[in-house]
């Protein structure tokens, strides 16, 4: 008879932990969390000072009596649900479901599924650590406030199945403020030069940049301001004028945190942040290894810390040293100089056994396991081995009263790119410098290479960088990542096209009315100033109740004046003149998921739909047509001909029916600015502010 019971979270555990712990030991799961809010009110009420209603959730009372029966016959209690916020009140919640006496009860949590790190925590068992629980289920109710109270003003104003989220909302704020920059961003010209020349008793020739005069850049920023230091040129003898050696070093990677290996994954691997999660939980519950039976291969996969211990320290020196020499293996262990962590109780994530190569696993893992372990155990190892060092040349080339410069670096040591190689790192300088340059070296010029460019407006984010930005801006935590993305995405606010992450019409609206409505959910400094009261909960600075209690009624009242002032912009049915071919009616404009449609009105009699094409007022550039705002497969939306497929015109920007009084083109619209479709004019024009509707 067992004489210890231990209770997990998922079921992926229990039967390697069992291995671990022996005879003496149950081990049953939980299967995640087994109370909650009811799905069916709000949880909890202000006249009775936000206290929390918890319920059992449906479909876990059979796991819960069986719990309970288990935890009778027991002498000891072990909860070792996930080392984190949210295991901890996983723990507290089944300590209250199987009513666990304290001095039977004890927490336990381990950073990896082996047999030396689940029998330590047995040696370690604490009680249930109540900050971190309260830090929990302030989240929670804090989640539960906006979603179930802004939700249905949404689905009110707009349509049934919207959502709003405390952090999602942010996040789908974030994405929308980067396609206004981008909408609005104007190209700007400019210009860049190189000169060639032969050096004396070389056979290849150099290539050099412009730089400016002597200590002062100079940027070109048309054809005229080119044509002008070309003159200047005319006749010029060129000299070396310095050359200079050095050495740089390039400092191994950190170890991963769960942002920054979603963000590699998804660069590297093209995984969304989802899958990565999902097959880093696959990884650190346990793989079946031919021979060593199911063991975790990775350590716990939630952390924003880029600590590690000392034994995993102490392990990948030998390893290195083994593998690849002494000169390879750092000494001291790599700081890491961010502001403070949350959840630096946890290790980064690593290999639980550095000695387990990804090689020698392969056959035991999926292809897509295989990919992560990979990546991870080589970002790893790399963090534990010396920088890489390049030799440097630096040369200067005077023609004039201007300069032109160049540079190369070669690879001295690879260090710790040896085993980990990043797209930056692979980027390698390919100028090639002659092996005799000096300041004595002859240079006979040979021709000028000069082009035009356009700047680019930022970036559409990826999943990569919308990760990377929640985190600098203190945006959820390394769990939240995830399933915010895959909501967003889910509800078909954002669209993925390509890997980047755009606007729907769907997520116009909703955003619209977020900021709109309810501007301090969706303030970026609000929400991280919630994430850092929930840290000072967690570590006992702040009672939780306190920020419940300032948060709720400002929320209250922003709800009820929306549901209010909203009535008045509510999306009704617009009736359009376009006739229902199966009964006659004028059909009306519907939001789907992926923006607008033509419906009959006459539903459910009648069940005709179609495409919705809204005209923009202006004749197509190519074929004299209506120009039409469309919609991609994924709702990103676009200008076309309403002459599609015969007419090809397209269009991301708005067109206009003004003509560029330069090249006769067509412009498009930028913020409050005409700009030239054709880049290579260039022609802006700045619209009044308060310009009317043409006619």
């Amino acid at each position: 008879m067992a004489k210890y019971l231990v209770i997990v979270e998922s079921p992926a555990k229990v039967k390697t932990i069992k291995k671990f712990l022996g005879s003496n030991y149950e081990v049953m799961a939980s299967n995640g969390h087994v109370r909650d809010l009811p799905k069916s009110q709000l949880g909890f009420s202000v006249e009775n000072d936000y206290e929390p209603k918890y319920i059992t959730i449906r479909g876990k009372g059979d796991i819960l009596a069986a719990l309970r029966k288990a935890a009778k016959k027991a002498d000891k209690v072990y909860l070792a649900t996930d080392p984190d916020r949210e295991g901890e009140a996983i723990s507290w919640h089944l300590s209250k479901a199987l009513k666990l006496d304290d001095k039977k009860m004890r927490r336990i949590t381990f950073n990896e599924i082996t047999k030396t790190a689940v029998k330590a925590s047995i040696k370690e068992a604490r009680e249930i650590d109540l900050k971190l629980v309260d830090a929990q289920q302030t989240r929670r109710m804090l989640d539960r406030m906006v979603g179930y109270r802004i939700s249905p003003v949404l689905w009110a104003k707009v349509k049934r199945g919207l959502s709003a989220g405390r952090v999602q909302s942010v996040a789908l704020r974030i994405i929308g403020d980067r396609e206004e920059e981008i909408n609005a961003f104007i190209p700007e010209e400019y210009w860049t030069l190189e000169a060639q020349f032969a050096v004396k008793g070389e056979k290849k020739p150099l290539t050099a940049k412009f730089y400016g005069k002597k200590g002062q850049k100079i940027n070109i920023h048309s054809k005229g301001e080119l044509d002008e230091i070309l003159k200047n040129l005319e006749g010029a003898s060129y000299e070396v004028d310095e050359v200079k050696k050095g050495e740089r070093t390039k400092k191994a990677p950190f170890p991963f945190t769960t942002s920054t290996l979603q963000q590699e994954a998804s660069k590297v691997l093209n995984f969304s942040t989802q899958k990565t999660m999902r097959l880093a939980q696959q990884l650190y519950e346990g793989i079946d290894i031919k021979g060593n039976g199911t063991v975790g291969v990775i350590t716990y996969l939630r952390t924003d810390s880029t600590r590690i211990s000392d034994e995993a320290q102490k392990a990948a020196q030998e390893y290195i040293t083994e593998q690849y020499g002494e000169e390879y293996t750092k000494v001291t262990e790599k700081k890491d100089s961010n502001k403070k962590k949350i959840q630096d109780a946890h290790e980064a994530i690593r290999p639980t056994d550095i000695t387990r190569t990804p090689i020698s696993l392969k056959e035991s893992l999926t292809r897509d396991q295989f990919r992560l372990y990979q990546l991870i155990w080589k970002r790893f190892t790399a963090s534990q081995m010396q920088p890489a060092k390049y030799e440097t040349t630096s040369v200067k080339i005077k023609g004039g009263e201007y300069y032109f410069t160049t540079s190369a670096s070669k690879l001295k040591f690879d260090g710790f790119m040896a085993v980990y190689v990043q797209e930056d790192d692979e980027k390698s300088d390919k100028t090639v410098l002659t092996k005799g340059l000096d300041e004595t070296s002859e240079l006979t010029f040979e021709k000028f290479n000069e082009q035009q460019h356009f700047t680019q407006p930022p970036a559409h984010y990826t999943e990569a960088t919308l990760v990377k930005t929640l985190e600098e801006l203190g945006i959820g935590r390394p769990s939240t990542y995830a399933p915010t993305i895959t909501t967003i995405i889910a509800r078909r606010y954002v669209a993925k096209e390509n890997k980047n992450l755009y606007m729907t019409e769907i997520g116009e609206v909703v955003n619209n009315i977020m900021k709109t409505s309810f501007p301090s959910i969706v303030d970026v400094h609000f929400t991280a100033t919630m994430e850092e009261l929930l840290d000072s909960i967690a570590e006992g600075l702040i009672e939780w109740k306190t920020v419940i209690r300032n948060f709720y009624p400002d929320l209250d009242e922003a709800v009820k004046t929306a549901e209010k002032e909203l009535e008045e912009v509510k999306i009704e049915d617009e009736v359009t003149d376009v006739i229902c071919e199966q009964c006659g009616r004028n059909m009306v404009i519907k939001y789907g998921p992926h923006g607008k449609f033509l419906a009959c009105p006459g539903f459910p009699e009648c069940r005709n739909t179609k495409p919705y094409l809204e005209k923009i007022g202006v004749p197509c550039p190519i074929c004299g047509k209506e120009v039409v705002m469309r919609r991609s497969k994924k709702g990103r939306r676009y200008y076309g001909c309403e002459n599609n497929p015969e007419c090809e015109f397209m269009s991301w920007q708005k067109p206009s029916k003004e003509k560029c009084p330069n090249c006769g083109g067509y412009m498009v619209e930028k913020g409050n600015k005409l700009v030239c479709a054709n880049e290579q004019c260039g022609f802006v024009k700045i619209q009044p502010k308060d310009k009317g509707e043409e006619a």
